[in-house]
């Protein structure tokens, strides 16, 4: 576990730049506060922290492996799953690692198996090897994109990093915002797989390997899901998704640290909890399990049910923890506290972040830091299973769009007249979505509502899981937490694509994850209504967010003067003050909610001194 960074020059001798390698690997220090190490050859430089996730130690990274032809350098973020049985591979193929060190079993299995050893790897991971046979770099990221990995590159050299601010390290990398990119930092959403709002940066695509060398750079693709027919019943569906579950929340589940959960007291959240109890007291029947859940402090005084957030969290959350007998933890949010951690969360992301959405996570996962390492989450099963409203709404799937962006107005439209006239947003949107659907894998025969309904899942996986994704890891990892999304994991996946919409939703929402999963949770749960992470509902935050808005859109000294027509975007804020605005919005947010990319973009570029390119 941890963080990484690279630099690759083929032009220089880097034993001379040393201290920017180190420079490099000190902004890693929050992803692994528990150990550094840097290599340097002359073409090379790998630096790594350390995030102590098991009850041993793990070997110092980067790992060296010594060949008569020269060194292999690797190292590694995140979790190798199969692991044990990677190891045993290698024994069989007469390769023994020396130590237990997962970065050292990443090395000896590519020197036997060349980049195809990525595709027998299961996890969530990033990794980076330094072949000196060849003078080549390889880098891999996990199948569903969990771990971040991002990249740049100049004549003769790379820079990587698992985060942007590795890369900004170094002088070679200049912050510039591609204004092509304008609408993706409007709506994160949007965004294709490895693409940046900074000029020239990228990050490595999920379920791709990257190979750089002084020919250039290539990637490939090692996995994507695959459509075959299903021919389970849904009780047998329902029996392999529960063994798949059971199976994935074992691997995940850290030992010789303390773990812990989120719990929202919904079916996602309460499914993990509940496998994570099982697990624990088969190792340890004494063992407990600390669960965890955010509320609000203006919750009694200002919370109205939305479709998407029905109710609150809270109750719901504590009904469960008692269920399953754990030890439960309330963490109650004002808004003076969230508005005094979100300059954090920008810090934590290098890129605009999303205001309350991020802040109240952060100071969840501050609160878990505090007795726990390692945590899980039950994030991502509304992507895989369909748990959206929007997934019962035959009216939305009609319309050829993105099904979560809703009617309503968007930032991108209020850009300036010189800007739109080399953007087209909405033809930007159109764009990208008839890009997203030419990915998507078909199944010959097909009746068009489950080929549409595949459509649907496919877009699904793409942006709005990315997004889920980066809040859940960077506010995380802020805070060297690491938390495990086990419905990421691609078996899961790969099983839960091939199943007709008819016995996903058999039963009503996540009818299928109910079946698979009822006798452990508590009848509440069971029950509930699908809702969505909270977000608070107080008008001292709303009005907060307005007024910063306001004075950005009027300051001549911001950084978003040139970039929006002034009177078109005033407007719209003042809709937004008078609550006039109408029509579905993203996220089933508020109408003040719409203003955050907004006011996020301005201290980006502000406090990262972005230029516009």
């Amino acid at each position: 576990m941890g963080g990484m960074v690279g630099w690759i020059d083929y032009r220089q001798d880097l034993g001379a730049q040393a201290p920017v390698v180190h420079a490099m690997t000190e902004t890693m220090q929050h992803r692994g506060p528990d150990g550094k190490d840097v290599w340097i050859s002359r073409h090379a430089a790998l630096g790594h922290r350390a995030l102590r996730t098991s009850g041993s130690p793990d070997r110092a990274e980067p790992v060296r492996v010594e060949t008569p032809a020269g060194t292999v350098a690797a190292a590694h973020t995140g979790e190798i799953d199969n692991a044990a049985e990677l190891r045993r591979a290698l024994e069989a193929a007469g390769t023994t690692p020396r130590t237990g060190a997962t970065a050292e079993l990443l090395a000896h299995a590519y020197l036997l198996w060349g980049t195809a050893f990525v595709s027998r790897l299961h996890g969530a991971f990033t990794l980076a090897l330094w072949d000196g046979r060849t003078r080549r770099l390889v880098l891999a990221r996990d199948r569903m994109g969990v771990k971040p990995l991002y990249y740049t590159t100049y004549p003769g050299g790379l820079l990587f990093a698992s985060e942007p601010k590795g890369i900004l390290a170094n002088p070679r990398f200049t912050a510039r915002l591609d204004v092509r990119k304008l609408p993706l930092v409007l709506q994160p959403r949007l965004a294709l797989p490895g693409e940046t709002p900074f000029a020239g940066l990228h990050e490595v695509r999920p379920a791709h390997v990257l190979t750089f060398s002084e020919d250039g750079l290539t990637q490939e693709r090692y996995w994507r899901l695959t459509s075959r027919p299903h021919e389970d019943s849904f009780d047998d569906t329902a029996a392999r998704v529960r063994e798949l579950l059971t199976d994935t929340v074992g691997r995940q589940l850290a030992t010789g640290v303390p773990v812990g959960a989120m719990l929202s007291g919904g079916v996602d959240s309460t499914s993990v909890a509940a496998l994570a109890v099982q697990a624990l007291r088969e190792r340890d029947p004494g063992a407990a399990l600390d669960t965890f859940c955010v509320q609000f402090e203006s919750d009694p005084a200002h919370f109205v049910a939305t479709e998407l957030r029905p109710d609150v969290d809270a109750p719901y959350a504590a009904e469960a923890a008692a269920h399953m007998g754990t030890r439960h933890h309330t963490l109650t949010a004002s808004v003076h506290d969230l508005l005094d951690v979100i300059p954090a969360t920008r810090r934590a992301r290098d890129l605009p972040g999303w205001g309350q959405f991020d802040a109240s996570m952060y100071l969840l996962f501050r609160e878990m830091r505090r007795s726990c390492a390692v945590a899980l989450t039950g994030e991502a099963a509304d992507e895989v299973f369909g748990g959206y409203p929007y997934f019962f709404k035959p009216e939305v799937l009609r319309r050829h769009h993105f099904p979560w962006l809703g009617q309503g107005p968007k930032l991108s439209d209020h850009l300036s007249p010189e800007l739109t006239a080399a953007i087209d947003p909405r033809e930007d949107e159109r764009a990208r979505y008839a890009e997203l659907l030419t990915h998507v894998p078909r199944l010959d025969g097909e009746d068009p509502v489950n080929a549409r309904m595949r459509e649907i899942f496919y877009l699904g996986l793409s942006g709005p899981l990315a997004v889920i994704l980066d809040r859940k890891e960077r506010m995380s990892m802020a805070l060297g937490l690491d938390v495990r999304v086990p419905f990421c994991d691609h078996r899961l996946v790969e099983y839960v694509w091939n199943v007709p919409w008819a016995l996903k939703s058999h039963g009503g929402v996540k009818g299928l994850l109910k079946a698979a999963m009822g006798d452990l949770l508590p009848a509440a749960t069971v029950n509930r209504r699908k809702s969505a992470y909270p977000h608070v509902q107080n008008p001292r935050y709303d009005q907060g967010l307005i007024r910063e808005a306001t004075w950005i859109a009027n300051d001549p000294a911001s950084p978003l003067a040139a970039l929006f027509d002034t009177p078109r975007l005033n407007e719209l804020i003042r809709r937004i003050e008078a609550q006039e605005v109408s029509g579905d919005l993203p996220g089933g947010s508020n109408q003040a909610a719409l203003l955050i990319q907004l006011v996020e973009m301005h201290h980006w570029i502000a406090e990262y001194r972005v230029a516009l390119a």
